[in-house]
């Protein structure tokens, strides 16, 4: 039977028909075991996935063939999908409930389609943006997955997104064709509903309207990337759920610090591309001068050592959101004073990328690091903190150049004012540093990255000497400089 059903080449979805000669064909397709019927006018030539998954992948040009000019409407308009319940809605000229398998449509009598409307799998038509939106602020009977319309912080996150993506002008053509549209609908109510979150969210009116807390952040001037907040809380809950080991710093003495904050400062910019012979750093922050030939690069090396051989700035952490802006904004001043083209001290004003990876966009920059430190305060262990706040910075990257220094002096900060070990990343583990933050970026995985990082912790906490030299040759041990392809990390004692 199969064989000879695939020599008719037949669709997956067969419709019925009132016509007699197609009727007449379809039981005899189906007494032969060509199709089976699945629903009312619905047969398949499939008979190995069940009714259910058939029709819910087919549902749209289902909708259009049964049901001509109806409109996909409400929620529906902009999930594209039915809701956890299985519930379609759609706009008709009638009401009804009508049961499929797997997928219930709810018909709602109301306008037909109008100039605008979109049409979608043949006969189906969707309403428009703009449509969807005043529909959506009708009052509903039903709550959940079974309401018509998707809940208020919903409907405001969706013109919330409209700004970050395309910014107020097009928030304000959605509300001019709105109120165009709402009067040959009969939903000057609704408009009068969306005009309210309009005006809030681009701060013409007060924000005590808005439900969302992505849309209240807009209208209060502090917007932020919530794809990313959502990232920072799956690395928080990871980050809850682990035990780690406390390591107290073993390089106690100023001159102890200080070397561990040399080699600190060398293989934090060689991981950047700042790379210097060691024994050329070595003069540079000896002399405290720059090379004359490499004057900004050896200024890179400087701000970093400045920074991170200061014991007293290194027990600096953030107390609040806004003390986080202050003292990253303070340490890049001092990063790259040397590089007044990139805005030393100063948020991005362009947005950057690595890559196909592209950072939190530069509007967005204040309110996601604000947000991200609702999650940075409740952690409590050391390293939590230091894995978390260093993870922020990058992922943000809220400066035009020297992100990866400053997300791995924030990381040291919280370790040393806690008088736990610093970390290092060497030049043979650059690869594993950077393979565990795009893990965590791109797959939502953190596990990897604080894997990587709590390698790196235990490796450092092995860095320890009277002098410079005895912790060189430790390093050197450790094959801490050479490149990622010519060795892999070692944990000496």
């Amino acid at each position: 039977m199969e064989k000879k059903a695939s020599s008719l080449h037949l669709q997956e979805i067969i419709y019925g028909s009132p016509d007699a000669v197609t009727s007449r064909r379809l039981s005899q397709w189906e007494d032969k075991g060509y199709i089976r019927k699945i629903a009312s006018r619905l047969y398949t030539s499939n008979f190995e996935d069940n009714p259910a998954d058939i029709i819910r992948r087919n549902i749209f040009p289902i909708l259009g063939n049964l049901y001509p000019r109806a409109v996909l409407s409400h929620r529906s308009a902009l999930e594209f999908a039915p809701t956890a319940n299985g519930n379609l809605f759609i706009t008709y000229k009638y009401t009804k409930k009508v049961k499929l398998p797997g997928i219930t449509i709810r018909f709602m009598e109301g306008p037909k389609a109008i100039e605008g409307d979109m049409s979608f799998s043949g006969e189906l038509m969707v309403s428009q943006r703009e449509r969807a939106f005043l529909e959506n602020l009708q009052v509903s009977r039903q709550t959940g997955a079974d309401s018509k319309t998707l809940a208020f912080p919903q409907i405001e996150e969706k013109l919330e997104k409209i700004i970050r993506v395309n910014g107020e002008q097009e928030l304000n053509l959605v509300r001019d064709r709105a109120r165009e549209i709402s009067k040959t609908l009969g939903m000057e109510k609704e408009f009068q509903k969306l005009n309210r979150i309009v005006s809030s969210l681009l701060a013409t009116r007060s924000s005590k309207e808005l439900k969302s807390p992505v849309a209240t952040a807009r209208a209060t001037g502090n917007p932020y990337d919530p794809v990313r907040i959502q990232l920072f809380e799956i690395l928080f809950r990871e980050l809850k759920q682990q035990e780690f080991k406390y390591r107290e710093d073993k390089n106690t003495t100023t001159n102890a610090y200080r070397n561990f904050a040399f080699f600190e400062s060398y293989f934090s910019n060689y991981i950047e591309g700042t790379v210097f012979e060691i024994d050329e750093a070595k003069q540079v922050i000896a002399t405290q001068q720059p090379l004359p030939s490499r004057n900004e690069d050896s200024h890179d090396v400087l701000g970093t050592y400045q920074l991170v051989s200061n014991r007293q700035e290194m027990k600096i952490t953030p107390y609040s959101g806004e003390n986080l802006l202050d003292i990253l904004q303070y340490r890049h001043a001092i990063l790259l004073d040397a590089r007044k083209d990139k805005n030393p001290g100063k948020f991005k004003v362009k947005n950057n990328q690595a890559g196909d990876t592209s950072f939190v966009d530069m509007e967005l920059v204040r309110g996601t690091l604000l947000k991200s430190f609702d999650f940075y305060q409740a952690l409590t262990h050391p390293f939590s903190k230091a894995a978390y706040i260093m993870f922020v910075v990058s992922e943000v990257h809220p400066f035009l150049d020297g992100n990866g220094r400053i997300a791995r002096i924030m990381m040291n900060a919280e370790l040393s004012s806690a008088g736990q070990t610093k970390i290092i990343i060497p030049t043979v583990y650059r690869d594993d540093y950077l393979g565990g933050l795009r893990r965590l970026t791109r797959n939502n995985d953190p596990g990897v990255y604080i894997r990587m990082l709590e390698r790196a912790h235990a490796f450092s906490d092995t860095i320890v000497g009277t002098d410079m030299d005895a912790m060189e040759i430790i390093l050197r041990k450790s094959d801490a400089f050479k490149e990622s392809n010519e060795g892999v990390l070692k944990i000496i004692g």
